[in-house]
């Protein structure tokens, strides 16, 4: 049986790169709007919170300390997520880079669920007072955003453990943008909760 060699003209090479190329940009310019959308979403959470406390009945709560530990855990993995970029372009480690930062992002959740349960020991749920409920929503949104990028994370993992060739450099820069938000995200959260509530 004699072997066939497929020959490609140039002008389909082209057509090729032109595609690959349409998709690396629709999917940045994806994760963009995407990212703007949480940005607007958070700040008309936040400026409904400063509109709640000028109307009066407003009382400072103690926000759980473990929160403070949960940023450490969200920036470390950022850390681990540019070692995971940094590991693909040398072919090398990155499902252990990327599934580290997939364990620090599911610890940064418990983490969440940790805060709740403390305060709800302390009796304080999404119905208590003002407080409560703008400290619920915003961790909560913010995890659930969070999660999404973790389902993200799983599915890249597949991807590497499928084998290298089968995972773009596009996919996980774009994750990492993503992440990255998050992070960003979190830092100013955590601002506005620790002065506000």
């Amino acid at each position: 049986m004699a072997a066939t060699t497929v020959v490609t003209s140039p002008i389909s090479q082209i057509a090729d790169a032109t595609r690959v190329s349409g998709h690396v940009e629709a999917s940045r310019s994806g994760i963009w709007v995407g990212i703007f959308a949480i940005i607007m979403s958070f700040a008309a959470l936040t400026s409904a919170l400063l509109v709640r406390q000028g109307s009066g009945e407003w009382s400072h709560i103690v926000i759980p300390s473990i929160l403070y530990a949960n940023t450490l855990i969200l920036l470390l993995s950022s850390v681990t997520m540019e070692m995971s970029r940094r590991a693909l372009a040398k072919s090398a480690g990155v499902t252990a880079w990327i599934g580290i930062t997939l364990l620090l992002g599911l610890s940064f959740v418990a983490g969440q669920y940790l805060a709740w349960r403390h305060l709800a020991a302390q009796g304080l749920y999404l119905a208590t007072n003002p407080n409560s409920s703008f400290l619920y929503v915003f961790t909560g949104m913010h995890a659930l955003h969070l999660l999404g990028g973790i389902a993200v994370l799983v599915y890249l993992l597949g991807r590497v453990i499928g084998g290298y060739t089968s995972l773009r450099p596009h996919l996980l820069d774009n994750t990492a943008v993503y992440w990255h938000f998050m992070g960003g995200l979190w830092l100013y959260l955590l601002f506005v909760i620790s002065t506000r509530l």
